[in-house]
């Protein structure tokens, strides 16, 4: 039985799309049997000035690609300043004096960053191996975290790191950045409103055509035992001689990283969870291979996995489908779409397309042809009775895109605006460590498929393999 909730929902959204009310905008469009139109949507920040007193620290533990692409979106906000910078390849950090200046404090031992009183926040931008501890490590240092997605490496180790914050009282935000997106923002609404019915189908894919999206990064050429600590690199991970390429293409190993899984499944699942307030799903079953990137890597550059959902009080059942193709000749391209009884919606960080269309109840011609003409003529004056392509379910079908406007500051701004403002006391985050283990654990049940050959049974409440 579909809840009251949701039938009301979808009942109140049919109406203001016929009404041409504020959810679908103007009503010229409406009228017509379909609409096609486009909307801007807004956002508002609180706008404030801090003095020097009042300014957030902040230092980056893991100076790298998404360490610095975080920290540069993390600066955008008022009211922050980097002081601390830490990385085991020392060319890092001269490139962290490079941006932000010399006057930063340098180090190769991130517990130095936690000793100093003067930082008040982290971002933990590290291999995955290593988030679980340096989390931990940080909040009981009195630090708040910004730490990285996937929040864990293990989905066993997320319990620990849930525990620490609640003991703490630390803001601790998971970083997928899309997470607080205009984007996302709206298709939330949407999906309350009720515009697309009962969800039916996730359809998630990410093509890859290139060796930097296959993680082949560059390895500099001033890289060698003095500049790279690979002792400490290593951590917990099994002991290995000194090899580079394990070191800054650290993505492509099992020991350190979680494969496409934990490093894009997850901003999926984040998403998703998220817009239909959901747990996670139940089950997973994982395929795919090593097709092309056989660099040494252990990791598969082709992955499919299936997904079911169990019905709660937020969604029907589904299924989701995952796909990545790190050899996509295709060119490349991604997709977001959640398909459901009613229409479909098409989600980016800066927009959302939701298409309505009719659901055609009535048979046409290809399966009347085996009756006769007169039994023909009977069927379909049975059905033009029932009324069931009626004029409010034709003035709800169309297409509508919201996009951000041009001065847009980004998804990655906002997810930093967003853990900012819960530090001052002026909100809640948007991806605690529940919702983090919650996201990473469901995407790494891809692994634990693949590598088992078998399907996983997943518990989305208590966050545990069965």
């Amino acid at each position: 039985m579909k809840s009251n909730k949701k039938d009301s929902s979808r009942r109140s959204f049919i109406k203001k799309a016929a009404l041409g009310s504020t959810v679908l905008s103007t009503t010229p469009t409406i009228l017509a049997a379909s609409y096609k139109q486009n909307l801007e949507l807004t956002r508002t920040y609180e706008s404030s000035s801090f003095t020097i007193n009042d300014q957030i620290n902040l230092a980056l533990i893991g100076t790298g690609i998404q360490g610095i692409y975080d920290t540069k979106s993390a600066l955008e906000v008022s009211g922050v300043k980097l002081v601390a910078a830490c990385d085991l390849y020392m060319g890092r950090l001269d490139r962290a004096k490079e941006l932000w200046g010399d006057d930063i404090f340098i180090t190769r031992d991130y517990r130095q960053i936690l000793e100093r009183k003067d930082i008040d926040a982290v971002i933990i931008a590290t291999p995955d191996h290593w988030h679980k501890q340096i989390t931990i490590d940080a909040l009981k240092a009195g630090k708040h975290v910004y730490c990285e997605k996937p929040m864990v490496q293990q989905w066993e180790d997320g319990q620990a790191i849930i525990t620490a914050q609640k003991s703490t009282g630390k803001v601790c935000q998971i970083g997928s950045q899309g997470m607080s997106s205009l984007g996302n923002e709206k298709a939330k609404q949407l999906y309350a409103d009720g515009a697309i019915g009962d969800i039916v189908m996730l359809d998630f894919y990410n093509d890859r055509y290139s060796a930097e999206g296959a993680w082949q990064y560059p390895i500099p050429p001033d890289a060698n035992k003095k500049t790279v600590d690979f002792e400490t690199f290593l951590g917990t991970a099994p002991k290995t001689p000194f090899e580079l390429k394990r070191f800054f293409r650290w993505r492509n190993y099992q020991d350190y990283g979680t494969g496409v899984a934990g490093d894009l499944f997850v901003h999926a699942f984040s998403t998703l969870n998220h817009v239909i307030d959901s747990h996670g799903p139940n089950r997973a079953q994982a395929t795919g291979g090593l097709r092309f990137w056989k660099d040494g890597r252990d990791v598969p550059d082709v992955s499919i996995t299936l997904y079911d959902y169990p019905k709660t009080d937020t969604h029907a059942a589904f299924n989701a489908a995952f796909r990545i193709n790190f050899i996509a000749g295709s060119g490349g391209g991604g997709g977001f779409k959640l398909i459901g009884t009613e229409g479909e919606m098409e989600i980016g960080q800066n927009s959302v397309k939701l298409k309505r269309s009719k659901l055609n109840l009535i048979p046409q011609g290809y399966s009347l042809i085996s009756f006769t003409e007169e039994t023909q003529k009977k069927i379909n004056a049975g059905y033009e009775a029932q009324n069931l392509n009626n004029r409010a379910s034709q003035l709800s079908t169309g297409e509508t895109t919201w996009h951000a406007p041009k001065d847009y500051k980004g998804g990655h701004y906002d997810h930093f605006y967003n853990f900012f403002q819960a530090i001052r006391g002026k909100g809640k985050i948007v991806q605690n460590p529940t919702f983090g283990l919650r996201a990473a654990g469901a995407a790494l049940l891809a692994n634990e498929s693949y590598y088992n050959k078998k399907a996983v049974n997943w518990d989305p409440d208590n966050m545990k393999i069965i």
